[in-house]
């Protein structure tokens, strides 16, 4: 679903889906123009105890940071624009109907990083 949302309202281009890491998972790799981003995807029943992406806590940032940067090594293109986005995926009240919304440019890189 958030796939879908992004290249159909924000015209990203998917590049992969669950790509695993040592560190961890990056939920989805894709471009925004001539730069690539790396997604995280939070899903909530209700927002009854808050939004979804504040469920990327500190921990949860290094780790798909360290991800990002395992990538980005693997890639091996010094010069290329990144930034982490978070897509909210929230249930609302009709039933099996669900919201996405954007949260472009959510956090940082963690540091220390070494690229």
């Amino acid at each position: 679903m958030a796939a879908y949302y992004l290249r159909k309202y924000h015209r990203y281009k998917i590049l992969a889906r669950q790509w695993e890491a040592e560190h961890g998972e990056i939920d989805l790799l894709a471009r925004d123009r001539d730069t690539l981003v790396f997604v995280e995807v939070k899903t909530r029943a209700s927002e009854d105890f808050g939004r979804a992406a504040a469920a990327v806590n500190a921990q949860k940032r290094r780790n798909l940071s360290r991800a990002a940067l395992e990538y980005l090594r693997r890639l091996n293109k010094k010069d290329i624009y990144f930034r982490f986005d978070i897509v909210e995926v929230v249930k609302v009240e009709a039933p099996e109907t669900y919201e996405c919304r954007l949260i472009q440019n959510a956090f940082e890189l963690s540091t220390p990083y070494r690229y």
